[in-house]
């Protein structure tokens, strides 16, 4: 079936199927999810073609001409946009909708994107409607929708460069592959704003689940099974930890040079976009069915890299101030 047979139609079913998953009580819309959703959307779509940064570039362009408005140019409040990882949870669930969407349709990628730049400028109408500014929403959706991007395009480069420098011409296994790459998003996270503080609390800080769970995701999205042994012979919160710190200075530079050429340079987010790559390298390492690290081994891996680094670096970071 081709959406060109039926273009109304498939472009109610799309926004029904937007407004559903941002429905609230009754007939509201949660405004942030809508544009999250309507961002991974946008994404996967612009990942069908060569080019998508360009493309997301130019999607910003047509919805500009028919919003007859540009982004609002001002600066953000620092609580305007949600964490990296809420960031990247609600739009994976937009990515996930969109696969369902146009899983009969691939043929049709062009004429898929452009309903759906007709379906984004009706619901960002939508919300214009109901009190929230349409220059104000589309600044978000930019930002949300840039962000996102990088974060899928980091993912991606930078597993092929451990794979490339770091496997073929140093050659480190797919092992240390997964826990430099967990290391760093670890050390990342700690060398964010308040990280310190977050680490006084009395059980591990959310900041430091949440990134874990953006890595936990990722590789099961690729096929890692999900279970409870993530954990599994991780130290207890008063053992002693101690972070790769071998590998995450071999491979740091490398990850500071790629994070820094697709302008992701704050901490949390370079946390985010490093724990995707781990969870990629993961389902690299352990998926399939002759696995070169069993999941059992491989899952504890990432997380203790993960988790050591990011003790270990609030600890030496706290006993310097």
């Amino acid at each position: 079936m081709s959406i060109l047979n039926d273009k109304a139609g498939f472009t109610v079913q799309m926004q029904e199927s937007l407004l559903s998953h941002a429905a609230l009580a009754g007939e509201e819309i949660d405004g942030m999810r809508m544009i999250h959703l309507l961002s991974g959307v946008l994404i996967e779509t612009l990942l069908l073609f060569d080019d998508p940064d360009e493309g997301l570039m130019a999607t910003f362009s047509q919805l500009e001409r028919l919003l007859e408005c540009a982004p609002y140019a001002g600066d953000l409040s620092q609580d305007a946009l949600p964490p990296g990882w809420v960031i990247d949870a609600e739009v994976e669930q937009g990515r996930t909708l969109a696969r369902k969407l146009f899983e009969e349709w691939l043929d049709c990628a062009w004429e898929f994107h452009d309903l759906l730049v007709f379906v984004i400028h009706h619901l960002l109408l939508r919300l214009d409607d109901a009190g929230q500014p349409r220059s104000e929403t589309l600044r978000l959706f930019v930002e949300i929708s840039s962000r996102a991007l990088a974060y899928e395009i980091a993912a991606q480069e930078l597993c092929d460069v451990v794979i490339e420098t770091k496997i073929g011409n140093e050659g480190w296994s797919l092992g240390e592959s997964v826990a430099g790459l967990s290391a760093v998003a670890g050390r990342c996270l700690a060398l964010s704003q308040n990280a310190c503080e977050l680490f006084n609390a009395p059980r591990l800080p959310d900041k430091l689940d949440h990134i874990a769970h953006v890595m936990t995701q990722e590789a099961i999205r690729l096929g890692i099974p999900a279970g409870s042994d993530w954990r599994f012979g991780l130290a207890a919160n008063d053992g002693p930890v101690s972070a790769p710190f071998d590998l995450i200075f071999s491979l740091w530079p490398v990850c500071r040079q790629f994070l820094s050429l697709i302008n992701i340079n704050q901490p949390v987010d370079q946390a985010v976009a490093c724990a995707k790559a781990a969870g990629r390298m993961l389902a690299v390492a352990a998926g399939g069915e002759m696995p070169e690290l069993e999941p059992i081994i491989a899952k504890p891996l990432a997380m203790s890299a993960l988790t050591d680094t990011y003790k270990t670096v609030c600890r030496d970071e706290a006993m310097a101030l």
